[in-house]
């Protein structure tokens, strides 16, 4: 593991923590940390990678990535990135739908573990939360009771630097351009948003204003 993550937990009692965790919340068969300890490397590097761009002390301390196992929002994309990263490995699936229920009983955010988020992404307060699986760029933010689902079985496409406010909704066959926003409570369905836009409202009483500014909790701009 990198030395510029600073962690609560060091990665040994990590993965013993999250199987203890699973273990405890799906008692048909104890979930080992040995079978958590393949993916533990590279799920860490994507971590580090991923908090080290977020310009948050709680994320980055100035110089090292900084991970708690009691911050919220963190242990939800720590999740998400170990059961993808055993997915990707090719780990039995009933570890990877262990992690992914435990996520979503303590967060109540739904990302399943073969939805392919970016490395570079933020959850914010994810509780209701849904991802499906679209395609993601870099630089995505979702708020709690964000949705992001299919429509006719084709999903959505987000370029780098797309903001979710709380309550937003993004369904089927649309490109969100990049460096734009779907604001609070606004629903897009099927229809292209330009990039640098703020989407506000719903099909038929939608308006777009322009974004004047990116998401101020990167510490890098994207080359969008």
């Amino acid at each position: 593991m990198s030395p510029r993550v600073r962690m609560s937990l060091p990665p040994e009692a990590l993965a013993a923590y999250v199987a203890r965790q699973a273990s405890n919340m799906f008692p048909d068969g104890d979930l080992t940390p040995d079978a958590l300890r393949p993916a533990m490397p590279r799920a860490l590097e994507r971590l580090e990678h991923c908090f080290q761009a977020i310009d948050n002390r709680y994320f980055f301390d100035g110089e090292s990535a900084v991970f708690s196992h009691l911050h919220g929002d963190q242990y939800a994309m720590w999740l998400y990135l170990l059961a993808n990263q055993l997915h990707r490995d090719g780990a039995p699936s009933a570890i990877c739908d262990k992690l992914f229920l435990l996520n979503k009983a303590l967060h109540g955010c739904d990302i399943f573990y073969e939805v392919e988020l970016p490395s570079i992404f933020l959850l914010v307060h994810p509780l209701g939360t849904v991802l499906g699986r679209g395609r993601y760029s870099d630089y995505f933010v979702a708020y709690q009771r964000v949705g992001v689902g299919s429509n006719r079985d084709v999903y959505p496409r987000f370029e780098a630097h797309v903001t979710l406010r709380p309550g937003a909704a993004v369904l089927g066959d649309c490109t969100i351009g990049a460096n734009s926003q779907i604001a609070a409570e606004s629903l897009v369905l099927g229809e292209d948003v330009p990039p640098g836009s703020i989407y506000i409202g719903k099909p038929g009483a939608a308006r777009i204003v322009t974004n004047r500014g990116p998401y101020p909790l990167w510490r890098r701009p994207a080359n969008a």
